[in-house]
């Protein structure tokens, strides 16, 4: 009995040491996508939206493109991230 409880708080603690990682870096690269997005999305008429779908996509891809518009070759991934599906797939990233 004492070996089934030494392992399952071992697991325990494993488990809680790895979620508490990834929770760091989630929380790293908001700071970076929270600053590019802020920059693209800055001359956008809505700004809210904007922001949102770029923060998604950033957080997605780890990469926004420069400037307010276009360079979307800077990160493919940005690129190519589109909503729906057919013919009303349209892109997601602004």
């Amino acid at each position: 009995m004492k070996l089934h409880t030494t392992t399952t708080t071992m697991a325990l603690l494993l488990l809680l040491l790895l979620a508490s990682s990834s929770l760091q870096v989630a929380m790293a690269g908001s700071d970076f996508c929270d600053g590019k997005c802020k920059v693209r999305c800055s001359k956008a008429s809505r700004h809210d939206d904007c922001l949102r779908y770029c923060g998604v996509c950033c957080a997605s891809c780890n990469c926004v493109p420069s400037g307010t518009a276009g360079n979307k070759d800077e990160c493919p991934c940005y690129r190519d991230m589109t909503t729906g599906q057919g013919t009303r797939k349209r892109p997601k990233c602004p």
